[in-house]
């Protein structure tokens, strides 16, 4: 398949998405979790694993920790 001489990508803007790639994992969540993602997915329109991403990724940025006392 040949591109057209028509074709101006003179104008194209760079993928914003190709800078931050991911990585495919398994994780395992437990249902309620997922369920309460799914449910924030419907409401935004945002696909409920990039929801978790966006989320962990805040996390992160803020270096949020979990208190665990075990006893």
């Amino acid at each position: 398949m040949t591109l057209r001489p028509e074709y101006d990508f003179s104008k194209a803007t760079k993928n914003p998405h190709a800078a931050q790639p991911k990585k495919q994992i398994t994780i395992r969540l437990d249902e309620e979790s997922i369920q309460y993602f799914k449910s924030l997915a419907a409401e935004t329109g945002i696909p409920y694993q990039s929801l978790i991403n966006l989320y962990l990724r805040d996390c992160a940025a803020s270096r949020r920790t979990i208190d665990l006392k075990w006893t």
